[in-house]
């Protein structure tokens, strides 16, 4: 499929074409990589369903290695047995090769969907799809997967195309919209530099925001856009009869030109409202988000966050207007916090990956009507985000939290070559991480009632040259701060722009974005695999992380009251679920607004100690 060209408009100046599909598109699995990946999904399909309680599994006796052995009855027919073992937070690990009498998700679906599931008809047919298309991209993975040793030595853009997807969620890498062709070409694994084209769009539709530094779109392109490419955008606008003066420029993703923007915008651009211009020719790679784009021709240059129609990860991947709109009024707040405070901008030197700049376009009809699916009202936009590179002292390097759960063919894990590259001891590593990690997080927490996701992908670690790690970068504001509904008066300058758009939770489901994204998120999973491979007992992990945590306490014995008030350190917390969102509570219904994970029952918290 290609994109309607812009009447009059010679066909080099619209967005580029789709690949289109054919026979031999794509990675074909031999049957024995399909199935060797389809025993991972389940083992994760039964673990994970498991410890959200939408699966029961019964005890079943121990196997000859001691493992405790577990049945699930699915029909009168079925039965499935496995090896699991139980860790923090109510985690299983379930081993795969454990499992009979087949280790397939599909077909596990097929049995379960109306008896231990109960799950509606339409629900089991998109799921399928889900994990099917999940499969295939792990397949993929699978097919160029790099030893740790080798992932050790990837820059930070290039770790991304290995990475294998959300922990916790099972169908990790649905993407419904994409086809085969698309998956090839834009998903994270199919590391695949491409250029992208740009669209000039009418001030009466778009809107632009800046922090103080770029208050003025020419300032953002004068460091985006090389002096030609600025040429070129304004002769096409001129050619077609229009002020360039009248719009603003912003990158699109073909993939939404083509499904969404041509569509949906056929009355705009017919009028010159939208007008599709060439590419800038810098060349950017999707990383793990699938609609964030780092330039690899220029590192330095910021990062490009674009609306994707697509379902992926229990949300339509758009932008909501509103939210890009704020977005660098909340990156000011944010920067403005951590640049008065010396222990966040001089002591943890915690980078803040802002978003300094956007455009956002709207719909004439869908952003004027009340109760229309939240998709609609996320089309067209873009975010520029700051850059890492240029933020990184000489040495050091950097890669997402997540990287740390990889595990190479031979099963070693990323953190176990990266501990030993470092000389340290395994607990003295693990300390490290958590002082870069924690300080920042429970600062801004305690001290300002301000709470990020730090989930594996938003949270960075920043290495030295010797592979320890240093401190903390984040990302993501405005999609994922939150702030405390309890008045503290360090939020009593918060501007109201940036008031208007951040979420607000009370004090006890603030600390929840640090458990759920953090340390049910990530270390549920880090911990078993620095017991198996680096010798540290999961209590001992855990015991590091407290002490960190407590540690964090003395140094601010004035902040004893807002430890209380946002207790991470509690006997129990709320069970956060992401799959049972998908299976029980939204389905795949469109909604008015962006779902949340929802809330069943508690699990001990391994911080408590009485």
């Amino acid at each position: 499929m290609s994109p309607a060209p812009r009447p009059s408009a010679p066909a080099a100046s619209a967005p580029a074409d789709r690949r289109a599909p054919s026979a031999t598109t794509g990675h074909t699995p031999s049957r024995d990589a399909w199935q060797r990946a389809a025993r991972r999904l389940f083992a994760k399909t039964l673990a994970e369903f498991a410890y959200e309680e939408i699966l029961v599994p019964e005890p079943d006796g121990t196997a000859p290695d001691g493992s405790p052995r577990y049945r699930l009855r699915v029909t009168d027919d079925l039965t499935y047995r496995f090896t699991a073992r139980r860790s923090a937070y109510g985690h299983w690990r379930v081993d795969p090769h454990s499992i009979a009498p087949h280790a397939d998700p599909l077909r596990f679906l097929t049995h379960a969907h109306d008896t231990v599931l109960s799950l509606s008809g339409d629900t089991t047919g998109h799921l399928i799809r889900e994990l099917t298309a999940t499969l295939a991209a792990d397949t993929r993975l699978d097919a160029t997967a790099l030893s740790a040793a080798e992932l050790a030595d990837l820059d930070y853009a290039a770790l991304e195309g290995h990475q294998t997807g959300h922990p916790w969620l099972v169908a990790n890498k649905g993407r419904l919209g994409f086809s085969a062709a698309d998956a090839e070409t834009w998903a994270p694994e199919a590391r695949t530099p491409q250029r992208l084209p740009w669209l000039a769009a009418h001030r009466r539709l778009a809107h632009y925001r800046g922090v103080p530094a770029l208050a003025t779109p020419d300032r953002l392109y004068g460091e985006e856009l090389a002096p030609a490419t600025r040429r070129a955008f304004a002769a096409t606008l001129a050619d077609a009869g229009r002020d360039p003066a009248d719009y603003l420029y912003l990158p699109v993703h073909p993939w939404q030109w083509d499904e969404t923007i041509a569509p949906l915008f056929a009355p705009q651009l017919a009028d010159g409202s939208l007008v599709p211009l060439p590419s800038d020719n810098d060349l950017r790679l999707p990383q793990q988000s699938i609609r964030t784009f780092l330039n690899l021709t220029r590192p330095r240059a910021r990062t490009v966050k674009l609306p994707l129609s697509i379902l992926n990860t229990l949300v339509w991947r758009g932008l909501p207007t509103e939210r890009t709109l704020a977005a660098p009024a909340v990156t000011a707040w944010v920067h403005g916090l951590r640049d008065g405070d010396t222990y966040l901008r001089d002591e943890t030197r915690v980078i803040l990956l802002g978003e300094t700049a956007s455009v956002t376009v709207e719909h004439p009809l869908y952003d004027r009507l009340p109760g229309v699916p939240y998709q609609y009202k996320e089309l067209l936009g873009c975010i520029w985000r700051e850059p890492l590179a240029g933020r990184l002292d000489p040495g050091e390097r950097a890669r997402t939290l997540a990287s740390l759960l990889q595990t190479d063919p031979a099963g070693r894990a990323l953190a176990a070559e990266l501990v030993h590259r470092s000389g340290l001891s395994p607990r003295d590593w693990l300390a490290r991480l958590f002082g870069a990690l924690l300080p920042p997080l429970l600062h801004f927490l305690y001290q300002y009632g301000t709470v990020f996701s730090p989930h594996g992908e938003n949270a960075i670690v920043v290495f030295d040259e010797d592979d320890v790690p240093t401190r903390l970068a984040m990302k993501d504001f405005v999609d994922d701060v939150n702030t405390s509904a309890q008045p503290l008066p360090e939020q009593d300058a918060m501007p109201d722009d940036v008031r208007a758009v951040l979420l607000t939770e009370p004090p006890a489901f603030l600390t929840q974005f640090i458990h759920s994204g953090l340390f049910v998120g990530v270390f549920r999973y880090l911990a078993p695999l620095c017991e198996e491979q680096l010798g540290v007992p999961e209590g001992e992990f855990w015991s590091l992380v407290r002490a960190e945590i407590l540690r964090h306490h003395e140094r601010f014995p004035h902040l004893k009251e807002r430890q209380e008030t946002f207790d991470l350190l509690t006997p129990k917390i709320e069970r956060l679920c992401l799959n049972r969102n998908r299976l029980h509570v939204d389905g795949y219904r469109d909604r008015r607004d962006r779902p949340h994970a929802a809330v069943h029952g508690t699990v001990p918290n391994p911080l408590y100690a009485p």
